[in-house]
């Protein structure tokens, strides 16, 4: 959580006095990256592994409404985000319109994460080329009706060295899907491991894997 300044703050609860700390992860001349830790007595002799974690961290989100999907292949994203496409602008794709789509309008080849970024940020409505030569506009994100978007998540999406181009092996924790398209990715680590590992593993995926294969999740937009 980003903040102006580091310290420690006391706080009155239950249990007497808690402190919150920042710790720097990152530093630049343009950003500080730095964690929040709450201490919580109730639980801090408690063991809980990264499994156990990530197991009720999904049972949260489906909670609150968000399907889970066992998907580990490109292919099936690719398929999914077909579907959730589809559902979104009540249209059908053909075979040939939405490879064009897909190829023009969402994973170009000269597409990166400035021009990805741009399309969910500004450009979220783009135009799909119907077979018989008529334009349909193809919203990826409603931002006039948030509801009508769908929330997914998956976990242990594994991209292999080699596949897509990929530098070297990744599997990430738990991605959510929103019509689709990664735009969130999050890193777990159980109690004790140093938040800073996660931070290091992200900065790793972007370097190594997210641009692999049609480079959906170059999309990530929140870590």
């Amino acid at each position: 959580l980003p903040r102006p300044s580091a310290g420690i703050r006391g706080g009155r609860g239950v249990g007497g006095p808690t402190a919150t700390r920042y710790e720097p992860i990152a530093l630049s001349t343009e950003s500080t990256v730095v964690a929040e830790f709450a201490a919580d007595p109730s639980s801090d002799t408690a063991y809980q592994s990264e499994a156990d974690l990530e197991r009720a961290f999904i049972k949260l989100l489906e909670g609150q409404a968000y399907e889970y999907l066992p998907i580990t292949s490109e292919a099936d994203l690719i398929t999914n985000l077909r579907a959730q496409l589809e559902a979104l602008n009540s249209i059908v794709f053909s075979d040939t319109e939405w490879e064009r789509f897909f190829s023009e309008k969402i994973a170009g080849a000269n597409d990166g994460i400035v021009e990805k970024t741009v399309r969910i940020q500004e450009d979220h409505v783009q135009i799909l080329k119907r077979d018989d030569g008529t334009t349909k506009n193809v919203t990826l994100i409603d931002k006039g009706s948030i509801h009508n978007n769908r929330l997914q998540v998956i976990n242990q999406y594994e991209i292999g060295q080699g596949t897509g181009g990929a530098a070297r092996s990744n599997r990430y924790d738990v991605t959510i899907l929103v019509n689709g398209l990664p735009l969130v990715h999050v890193e777990l680590k159980r109690r004790g491991v140093d938040i800073r590992e996660a931070f290091n593993q992200i900065d790793r995926y972007q370097r190594d894997t997210f641009w692999a294969g049609s480079g959906l999740f170059e999309y990530v937009q929140l870590f």
